[in-house]
């Protein structure tokens, strides 16, 4: 007889199709994956009568998996929690791996006591069918399909087990990507309103120092000067935390490395942080390595990361706390500890922290201003360093402990990193010029940043032209004869670059620099500019000890 006319096998096909049916009008509306895998399992394991069936996801490195939910006939033990493949003996591991399945009729007589017996039996398995799912290479889910006696399963119980991982998983997957664009889409939304405030929050106190400015009292200048610095400062560290952000999501941080002492930049990072601790009233302890610990990195990055990490605790400590900054060293590690005394995180968010965005909702009162942004890209600086960054908490209101883990460097002896210049160390220095200094000529389309920075070039001694647009520039260039150019690229006729390019051909002294100004300033772009000709490369807003150092270098052109 043709086996397709057989009445056994055509009914064993419609008991197939038929809970297959069932298997997906029950799951369809389902959007928790933990509620889908224990759905999937109970309607699979009553179906073949089976002891106990499970749902596991299986980690990257194929033998660490999870089993979140099963299902159990009465009085059975869960199976659920974390596992570790090589457990279950070395059958397990290579068909499982390698994408064939498991499938063991008696595990007394089948299996070693210590090559999976023992293992299989501490949770009541007897006899089994797992059924691993593997894509590109990797085992990803796992279909268990348990029986607290040895029994003869059929090739029809394997190809359904085998049938249900992969509907089940592509299931999971479906959901999981739903649930993720939700998520990104409610962060978008909660990540846009915070940057719109926190860069309207600098903008009122610069405003207000404006119209000091216009008061004929040189007191009130100085204060107005210090307001527009420090917030013109606040809202370039959050145009700088995102631009870090995506540069290392698309790969582009470069690490400067070179081998420095921990302390030194445990101090550099303490001076950053050391006016925000002390305006809060927090008591603060620094415990530096008792000996030398030597690290190989890229110390401005270390001295962002450890200031972050203390900004944080002096943001998140009630005013009056205390606030410890230690570091010490174990075999092949630096360790860089940052306590307080603060708001504690619950254990269930000591992880999310971590990601890009989290503002968990205990602390939105003490934020102080942020994107939620600053401890996932601390992370992600601390793992290009070969390194880790974990924070522990006894809970809310128990204060927080972060723990920096970075390698110590072998080889040469640790270099001292010179010290930084002092935060508006610059507006207190001279004039650069005692006679008529450089000849400058701005290119700038913005009126009020062409007027300032002329009118600051002029004040620090040198000679200025600005003009709007490309096509006065080069038209003013061959009569000037400027030493430096310093060319926006956004120009509203022709681009910067273009106009470089023209100037280049000989309308001014082949001896003149020119610097693009821009507010982009990624690797990439200044790629960009130096392989059209340009000198240098300022990101706005310019940094005035930058800005002198550019025109100090055209100084003899």
């Amino acid at each position: 007889m043709d086996p397709m006319q057989d009445p056994d096998v055509l009914q064993r096909k419609l008991r197939r199709l038929d809970f297959l049916h069932r298997l997906g009008q029950s799951t369809r509306p389902l959007t928790d994956p933990t509620d889908l895998m224990a759905t999937t399992a109970r309607l699979l394991g009553e179906q073949l009568g089976a002891t106990r069936c499970a749902y596991a996801d299986v980690e990257a490195d194929s033998d660490r998996f999870t089993i979140r939910a099963d299902w159990s006939q009465p009085g059975v033990p869960t199976s659920a929690g974390e596992y570790r493949l090589a457990l279950f003996g070395s059958r397990a591991v290579a068909d499982l791996r390698q994408g064939r399945h498991l499938v063991v009729r008696d595990v007394q007589a089948e299996l070693a006591e210590d090559d999976g017996a023992a293992m299989f039996r501490a949770i009541g398995i007897h006899a089994i069918i797992c059924a691993g799912l593997v894509k590109d290479g990797r085992l990803v889910a796992m279909m268990a399909v348990h029986q607290g006696a040895p029994r003869d399963w059929t090739a029809d119980d394997i190809a359904l087990v085998e049938e249900v991982v992969d509907r089940c998983w592509a299931h999971i997957e479906r959901v999981r990507a739903v649930a993720l664009l939700e998520e990104q889409d409610r962060n978008k939304d909660v990540f846009l309103a915070t940057l719109a405030h926190e860069l309207r929050n600098p903008l009122a106190p610069m405003r207000y120092a404006a119209a000091m400015l216009a008061l004929p009292d040189p007191a009130q200048h100085a204060r107005a000067r210090e307001v527009i610095g420090r917030q013109v400062g606040l809202m370039a560290r959050l145009i700088d935390d995102l631009l870090d952000i995506s540069r290392v999501n698309r790969g582009l941080i470069v690490l400067q490395r070179e081998t420095v002492d921990l302390a030194v930049l445990l101090e550099r990072a303490v001076e950053i942080a050391r006016a925000g601790l002390e305006a809060a009233g927090h008591a603060f302890a620094l415990r530096l390595p008792a000996g030398p610990a030597p690290v190989h990195g890229d110390p401005a990055r270390i001295v962002q990361v450890v200031a972050n990490l203390l900004n944080n605790a002096g943001k998140y400590t009630p005013d009056g706390g205390r606030v410890e900054l230690a570091a010490w060293t174990e075999p092949g590690l630096a360790l860089v500890e940052v306590a307080d005394t603060g708001l504690g995180i619950a254990p269930a968010d000591q992880e999310r922290v971590f990601q890009m965005f989290a503002q968990l909702p205990h602390t939105a009162g003490r934020a102080k201003g942020g994107l939620g942004i600053g401890l996932a890209l601390a992370r992600h600086l601390v793992v290009l360093h070969g390194g880790t960054l974990t924070v522990a908490s006894e809970g809310v209101g128990r204060g927080s402990r972060f723990r920096l883990a970075l390698p110590l460097a072998t080889g040469d002896a640790a270099a001292p990193v010179p010290g930084a210049a002092a935060p508006g160390a610059d507006a207190l220095q001279p004039p650069d010029a005692a006679g008529p200094g450089t000849r400058v000529l701005v290119v700038e389309d913005n009126e009020d940043s062409r007027a300032t920075l002329a009118a600051l070039l002029q004040a620090l001694g040198h000679e200025v032209r600005a003009v709007p647009d490309g096509r006065s520039a080069l038209a003013l260039a061959p009569r000037y004869a400027p030493q430096l150019v310093l060319l926006d690229l956004g120009l509203p006729d022709i681009g910067g670059i273009a106009v470089a390019q023209q100037l280049r051909a000989g309308l001014m002294p082949a001896s003149s620099r020119i610097v693009a100004l821009s507010g982009w300033g990624t690797a990439a772009d200044r790629a960009r500019t130096r392989a059209a000709g340009f000198d240098d490369h300022l990101v706005k807003p310019v940094d005035l000890a930058r800005l002198r150092q550019v025109v100090a270098a055209s100084a003899g052109g």
